[in-house]
């Protein structure tokens, strides 16, 4: 009887992976003999079958506009039958299965600027957290560090080797959400006083409940006198 039953439908949790996989590496899946770096930014994986599978590797600037993302998609289409994939520290992965494919890709991601490179002894792209253009609690803001590090640190992303590789990080405070403790080299930005309350402008900026409620130590709570908040300075984290 339970065999007959039709497969359960939910839209709880995220799509499995396999629906997302290019056709090479799913055919392959499991089945890789090796892979081989060829230069700072492409590395070829090889099946058992013979298949191919060859990757070019692109630094992303991490908070994304919606036209960079379009045109990643656009780049995809043209080059990878649509298929593209981000890492966990935040690079953007065009993959192929022919070697010939290859030129076309990078000669196109060159001609529009974007940063070939972080594979093998190098350093990976930043991990960051939000910053100031979204996280309530940031003690500095992330992108300004990370954009500040690239620039003098680039050239060891897609040309200079080191001993090994290197990930880098940035958080924005304590509550280090940018994987600053599982990287070699981070900055962690860290609050040392407790923050100034102008309450002629946090009736109109901000929603008191969640504000209150953002407060790790429950240091914050409603001024309903002056229609704003009030801090205990002896609860404050900072």
């Amino acid at each position: 009887m339970a065999e007959n039953l039709p497969e359960r439908q939910t839209d709880i949790g995220p799509p499995h992976f396999s629906k997302f996989l290019p056709p090479v590496i799913k055919n392959n899946y499991g089945q890789w003999k090796y892979h081989e770096i060829k230069s700072p930014g492409i590395m070829v994986h090889v099946a058992e079958s013979g298949d191919q599978v060859w990757t070019v590797r692109v630094a992303t600037p991490r908070l994304l506009s919606t036209d960079t993302i379009r045109d990643y998609c656009d780049i995809a289409e043209r080059h990878c039958d649509g298929y593209l994939r981000f890492t966990t520290r935040h690079n953007v992965e065009f993959m192929v299965d022919s070697e010939s494919k290859v030129e076309p890709l990078v000669n196109e991601l060159k001609e529009k600027g974007y940063m070939i490179g972080g594979i093998g002894p190098r350093i990976s792209n930043v991990v960051h957290t939000q910053g100031w253009v979204y996280c309530h609690s940031a003690a500095t803001d992330a992108s300004g560090l990370v954009k500040v590090m690239m620039d003098d640190l680039h050239e060891y992303f897609h040309t200079k080797e080191l001993p090994a590789k290197v990930r880098l990080a940035v958080a924005c405070c304590v509550n280090m959400c940018g994987a600053v403790h599982c990287s070699d080299i981070a900055l962690v930005g860290v609050h040392k006083t407790p923050p100034r309350i102008e309450h002629d402008k946090v009736k109109n900026l901000c929603e008191i409940p969640s504000t209150v409620a953002s407060c790790p130590t429950s240091a914050i709570s409603p001024d309903p006198k002056a229609k704003s908040v009030k801090i205990k300075l002896e609860k404050c984290m900072y």
